[in-house]
């Protein structure tokens, strides 16, 4: 599991750089907030990569599944009762949601999308500029998540040849071309979908991977 989700954070570096620089060329991107979340963000993914070392696969796929239920919940409800404020809070309060952010999403194995999109839109954020800003928080979690999984890894057995640490260059390698691809669709897609048909999307694909991993934590 570990190996699985240090890869998919390399995954993720270059296809939200593609994918923050389509919706920032739309105007769709909170930048002072990434500004603001930059350190924090980076605090919570170097805790995540330090529990990535010495915990066990269902500690990962347990986080995975709570965020993606409770995410999913609110997407398909259409998000009736969802609200902490009618506004972002202050400096401090976003800063550590910036940490719980990096922290969950170095250990989730994601952009940090599914998780900054829950926070942004709970603050009355409209769901095209949080799913906008979190293709950025992407960067901010991928390059130092990658980095943390490679050095979390090293050195231990029984991982693949072509593994640096928890990141396998061959998957990374076999991913990319495709990955990339389909980013610029997405970032089309995603704009050109009203506020309802985006959430029920969004909701319906954490669904879908949340019930995948609930199979494997009964299973294993």
């Amino acid at each position: 599991m570990p190996l699985a989700v240090g890869t998919s954070l390399a995954v993720i570096i270059p296809t939200s750089i593609q994918s923050s620089r389509g919706h920032l060329r739309r105007g769709t991107v909170d930048m002072a907030l990434l500004r603001l979340w930059a350190l924090p963000v980076l605090a919570g993914v170097a805790a995540g990569a330090v529990i990535a070392r010495f915990a066990a696969p269902q500690v990962f796929q347990t986080i995975f599944v709570i965020v993606a239920a409770v995410n999913a919940t609110k997407l398909l409800t259409g998000g009736s009762g969802w609200r902490l404020r009618d506004s972002l809070p202050g400096r401090a309060v976003l800063a550590a949601y910036g940490a719980v952010v990096g922290l969950l999403s170095a250990l989730m194995g994601i952009g940090g999308g599914a998780i900054s999109t829950i926070v942004l839109t709970l603050h009355n954020v409209p769901i095209h500029r949080a799913v906008s800003t979190s293709a950025g928080v992407g960067v901010l979690v991928a390059i130092p998540g990658t980095i943390g999984y490679m050095i979390a890894g090293w050195g231990l057995p029984d991982l693949p040849a072509d593994a640096i640490g928890f990141v396998s260059i061959a998957t990374f390698a076999l991913t990319i071309p495709t990955s990339l691809l389909t980013t610029r669709f997405g970032v089309a897609l995603a704009h050109r979908l009203s506020r309802a048909h985006l959430e029920r999307a969004f909701g319906l694909f954490l669904l879908a991977v949340c019930l995948r991993f609930l199979v494997a934590i009964v299973a294993g």
